[in-house]
């Protein structure tokens, strides 16, 4: 017996659906994403590294911002992403096409950092989300990988809390491992002063 394959939807369709429930949807290739409830800590980690950003641009006084909710939708698939924390070029949001509408941005340029933190679908931040930002052109992508949830490929055997940055070099996304005490080197703020054990402490 086969199965009919599930209907694709567009991302048109995913936004004129998308309901007002409370909970929070993404767009995988086509396919509607239920995201997981945050944990406290995943929460913690996302306000102590929101906090931290926001510091920084406010003293170097750039036009930048990081909204409530906003989506990441992706250049050749059907997907849209809800990123944990985006920051936007707020210069840059009059040439956004879905913006004012749909809270979406498709532009690299709108997008300076975006960071995800790690939960229970990690592969989703460490496969598919690192190619589509990529192929976007973020050129910077964070993966706060503050419970240790991936692969000992990624963070060692046996497997420590780390922070990915990525940078976009030649189209391409070099990662940079950050654990312990380590300070955290980011292209778009080079004076940051950030350590990982600070954003993992961020969770106590």
């Amino acid at each position: 017996m086969t199965q009919a394959l599930p209907k694709l939807i567009t991302f048109n369709e995913f936004i004129e659906w998308y309901p007002n429930d409370g909970k929070h949807y993404e767009l995988h290739k086509g396919v509607i994403v239920e995201m997981p409830p945050p944990t406290g800590a995943h929460e913690k980690v996302i306000a102590f590294l929101s906090r931290k950003l926001t510091v920084e641009f406010d003293r170097l006084n750039l036009p930048y911002g990081i909204p409530k909710t906003a989506l990441v939708k992706t250049p050749s698939a059907e997907s849209a992403y809800s990123p944990d924390v985006l920051l936007l070029n707020l210069d840059n949001l009059d040439n956004e096409p879905l913006f004012q509408k749909q809270s979406t941005v498709c532009q690299a340029a709108s997008v300076p950092i975006v960071i995800e933190v790690v939960s229970s679908n990690w592969r989703d931040d460490y496969y598919n989300k690192l190619r589509d930002y990529e192929e976007m052109g973020i050129p910077e992508y964070w993966i706060a990988d503050y419970a240790a949830l991936g692969a000992r490929k990624f963070i060692g055997n046996p497997k420590q809390p780390t922070i990915f940055v990525c940078e976009l070099v030649d189209g391409e996304y070099q990662m940079t491992a950050f654990q312990g005490n380590t300070a955290i080197s980011s292209p778009t703020f080079p004076q940051l002063n950030l350590t990982a054990q600070q954003i993992f402490n961020a969770t106590n």
